[in-house]
């Protein structure tokens, strides 16, 4: 095995060294942070519980490197569900979620099990249990057992004491359980969802195996969206989700997680009203004659007249058509139903050139073919230019540092005029109720105001505007548009936020 020492730390009940750095991630040693509001460590059934499931720990890591080290990738790839995933590594503080797989639930040969048969433990546990169960102490026994009989589901955090415990509701199957956890509940604030495994002993209910990311309330539509897929599969027995049917479809609810976590580790991607990533392209051609172009293109800029456009025209001595501007935009947008027209691109011609600008490749083969179409052979294409946001924000920055400090554009920025920004508040809040009657496709492609009339559609739709509401959270600029979100909320009938989450 390639990283024993990893495999020794993978429990979620592991101690923490005075000197070693904090779990809760405030960059200090944990002697000068959290320590002191640990308990003793001889105090409680919870401290008994850690200590109990460190050893249990210690001994199945040892076990597993003699037994099975030589099959730890094997685990892996049937963990991440694939022939080639990335390396433990790329994932951060994933061993805590995955070595107690391979500890409990691997087995490289297990048949699908029938209907209402429970999965058998994993390979690695069964051979544990052969060899040592009758050496076992009763309550690392009972721990053991737990992480064997316990489903892993999607647990919601309703109230949180940051330091000491949880309230956590089990999202697929339903049920509350008050949990005490010391270093994840101080990473962790009502609304976040959790992949964790709980271990209800007689005395303390904590967490067997906890997933390292916390999952931000917008994602909770791929956990409902899960729990009413395994509704269907049950639907003909008259009955509600049990524990013994998380436990048999233990592979579905880890596709969820694994898919979940993919989307959050990537780098989130920026796209227009058409739903096309962004990426900006110019193109340029040669042209037989501005006002040739222009009298071909500016019916592309809907809303305007050609005298409107040439206002800001620039001639020639003789009058001629030197340089003019077009805006590229069709009527409304299918997004923002409040809009007026949208605006694709921007036209510049200029002597013999015209420049298209537009944000993303769709768009840039649409503006070519029109631009083409419309003038024919008195437009010779010459090229395209392309680049993303992450490039032109360095190259942005790289600009930046070049300049001297008196030509720092933002020094001398004027205020907004208060006027201007009350009606650019008004409008920006009429867009943001505006959202109620759009179609979402997190909610299946319904508007909100229709998915709340069903309990799973409303259960998503106040998740998505927690999640909206904490993404303005952050200090932001002076005069930062903040939108009123519980002004959406009566808009749907929904009850204020409080604090806490609403059920």
């Amino acid at each position: 095995m390639r990283d024993n020492d990893a495999m020794m730390r993978s429990h979620p009940r592991e101690k923490t060294g005075r000197n070693d750095p904090c779990p809760c991630g405030s960059g200090r040693k944990y002697k000068h942070c959290c320590l002191r509001s640990e308990p003793a460590p001889d105090e409680g059934p919870w401290s008994r519980q850690r200590d109990a499931s460190d050893r249990l720990t210690d001994e199945m890591m040892k076990f597993t490197a003699r037994r099975f080290g030589e099959q730890i990738h094997e685990a892996w790839m049937a963990f991440n569900q694939a022939l080639l995933p990335d390396s433990i590594d790329k994932h951060p503080g994933e061993h805590q979620i995955f070595f107690p797989y391979f500890l409990f639930d691997w087995d490289p040969d297990r048949p699908p099990p029938r209907r209402g048969q429970r999965p058998k433990p994993g390979v690695v546990v069964q051979a544990y249990l052969l060899e040592k169960a009758s050496r076992l102490p009763e309550l690392e026994r009972l721990i053991l057992d737990e992480s064997i009989a316990q489903p892993i589901s999607f647990h919601e955090v309703l109230r949180c004491d940051p330091g000491h415990g949880m309230v956590l509701r089990d999202v697929l199957i339903g049920g509350e359980a008050e949990v005490e956890e010391h270093a994840g509940s101080r990473s962790l604030r009502p609304g976040d969802l959790i992949y964790a495994q709980l271990c209800r002993l007689p005395e303390v209910t904590t967490l067997s195996r906890m997933a390292p990311i916390s999952i931000p309330p917008d994602k909770k539509a791929e956990i409902v969206g899960l729990r009413a897929k395994l509704r269907r599969k049950i639907a003909k027995q008259n009955r509600e989700l049990s524990a013994a049917d998380l436990l048999r479809y233990t592979e579905e609810i880890r596709t969820v997680y694994l898919d979940i976590r993919d989307a959050l580790r990537r780098p989130p991607q920026l796209r227009n009203t058409d739903g096309d990533p962004f990426v900006f392209h110019t193109l340029t051609f040669r042209i037989g004659s501005a006002q040739v172009a222009f009298d071909a293109l500016a019916p592309l800029a809907w809303g305007r007249t050609k005298e409107d456009l040439l206002d800001g025209a620039e001639r020639n001595g003789d009058g001629s058509l030197q340089s003019v501007e077009i805006d590229w935009s069709v009527k409304g947008n299918p997004m923002h139903k409040t809009w007026e027209n949208t605006v694709l691109g921007h036209l510049k011609i200029s002597g013999r050139t015209l420049i298209a600008e537009v944000n993303s490749a769709n768009r840039a083969k649409r503006i070519r073919q029109e631009i083409e179409q419309r003038l024919g052979v008195y437009a010779i294409y010459l090229s395209t230019s392309s680049q993303t946001p992450e490039e032109m924000l360095k190259k942005s920055k790289h600009e930046r540092r070049s300049r001297t400090a008196h030509e720092d554009v933002e020094a001398d920025d004027p205020p907004l005029d208060p006027e201007v920004k009350r009606d650019f508040e008004a409008l920006m809040q009429k867009e943001t109720e505006g959202w109620v009657h759009q179609k979402i496709p997190a909610l299946g492609g319904r508007t909100p105001l229709q998915a709340v009339q069903d309990p799973d559609g409303r259960e998503i739709v106040e998740a998505l505007l927690l999640g909206w509401e904490r993404h303005y959270e952050e200090p932001g600029a002076p005069g930062m548009f903040r939108p009123d979100i519980d002004a959406v909320r009566r808009l749907l009938n929904l009850p204020a936020r409080i604090g806490t989450v609403i059920h």
